[in-house]
């Protein structure tokens, strides 16, 4: 017991530097519209199963999907979870194509039991990332050999550290909440040059906007046990939207390198804003050996304001299906206590270019559980193949292979020992 906890203790401090120098985990040239690439609530046990969560209840993982699900914890374990990600993605849009590799770390989490009836949860996870760049060459028709080069990138993104209660007032109800602290920063620079005329003047704007502000997550579980081998579960989240704090600023520089260059700064606060979001998502049990879920997520990003504009992102939606088998929980050899987890989602993201839709995106994921040995401990390995189809051929397509990576310390702690 002593060294399994001196080993969490190293991976926790481990984690937490990782996830301080992490870099972002995507090169996608959506990243540039709004917030950027956004992260769905999920472990990799999770992701393995298509991303579900909403009716999860696993005494085994965190499911910070839905913050009802806490209670499920044994009230003698202490649990840590944290993951990591490595992808691939194959860029193209009919005439040209691109690889990017990106590695990061994805999450950090706790939980506990409070009491027979309540339990905690905290950790730190992001909500966005952004990371892009591009770079467009244009010739001038009336000057031969005359020609501009514009350059656009980004990075950042937000993070959350939240803290989640989880409370059982009756026997087959559980609720809960996640109060999170949301913060970073969303870079954005486009720069123009004339690389064939040294005293034409070109230009670079920087947008920062640094964001401070809260997210509130609210919970509910309700599980029907039909017999002592079939269950149900039905869960439900709201997440509120409101506006976000920010201190941003613009710069402007414009010159040439024969002329110099003048810089101009004007700070300003931004109108911005996260939806609101609802989810649903049931779950059917066979004798603690069979699960089979299904989630479905709708953010309202239609009716929020970004950067002072009021029509930037479409309405997301997200359909998630899967399925988790265990050969035999009852068994005595090692193989008995594989996970096996498969599943699938379709999903509409936030971007709008020009007044459309962007892209659609379909995602099938594979994973699988291994027990630690003479633990309850888990590390769990996901795949992720995941397309994104723009909604015109002159938008980018993305193939993305990403592998997960989790490892869940699920010890018992709180054991009280008596001397007779």
């Amino acid at each position: 017991m002593i060294s399994n906890r001196q080993a969490l203790v190293a991976f926790v401090f481990l984690i937490l530097s990782g996830m301080v120098t992490a870099q972002n985990n995507t090169n996608s040239p959506y990243t540039r519209y709004g917030y950027g690439q956004l992260s769905d609530y999920g472990s990799a046990n999770s992701r393995g199963m298509g991303g579900i969560g909403y009716g999860l209840r696993d005494s085994y993982y965190i499911n910070t999907a839905n913050p009802a699900a806490y209670t499920a914890v044994d009230s003698l374990t202490f649990m840590f979870d944290a993951g990591i990600s490595l992808q691939n993605t194959n860029f193209s849009n009919g005439a040209l194509r691109q690889n990017a590799k990106n590695s990061s770390f994805d999450y950090v989490t706790m939980q506990f039991r409070l009491s027979k009836f309540m339990a905690m949860s905290a950790g730190m996870m992001p909500f966005s990332n952004i990371g892009y760049n591009m770079t467009t060459t244009q010739e001038d028709p009336d000057v031969s050999g005359n020609y501009n080069v514009t350059t656009y990138s980004g990075d950042g993104g937000l993070h959350q550290l939240y803290l989640g209660l989880g409370v059982k007032p009756f026997r087959n109800l559980s609720v809960g909440a996640n109060i999170s602290y949301l913060w970073g920063d969303l870079n954005h620079t486009t720069n123009m040059s004339f690389p064939a005329n040294s005293t034409a003047f070109g230009w670079t704007e920087a947008t920062v906007a640094s964001i401070k502000s809260y997210k509130l997550d609210l919970g509910a579980q309700y599980t029907h046990l039909f017999d002592k081998k079939h269950a149900a579960t039905i869960g439900v989240v709201v997440s509120p939207g409101h506006n976000l704090g920010n201190d941003s600023y613009i710069q402007r520089q414009l010159g040439s390198s024969n002329t110099g260059y003048t810089t101009s700064t004007r700070d300003t606060v931004f109108t911005m804003g996260i939806p609101l979001t609802l989810g649903i998502g049931a779950t059917y049990t066979y004798n603690d050996q069979l699960i089979v879920g299904a989630d479905f997520t709708m953010q309202e990003w239609e009716k929020t304001t970004f950067m002072d504009n009021p029509d930037a992102f479409c309405r997301r939606t997200k359909l998630a299906v899967g399925a988790e088998y265990i050969p035999n929980p009852m068994g005595r050899s090692y193989f008995s206590f594989i996970r096996y987890r498969v599943g699938m989602y379709y999903s509409q993201p936030y971007y709008k270019i020009q007044g459309l839709r962007a892209a659609k995106e379909f995602g099938i994921s594979a994973g699988i559980g291994l027990p630690l040995p003479q633990t309850r401990s888990q590390i769990s390995i996901s795949g992720q193949y995941i397309h994104t189809q723009g909604s015109e051929s002159r938008f980018v397509n993305e193939n993305t292979l990403r592998i997960c990576i989790g490892v869940t310390f699920n010890e018992q702690w709180f054991w009280k020992l008596k001397v007779k």
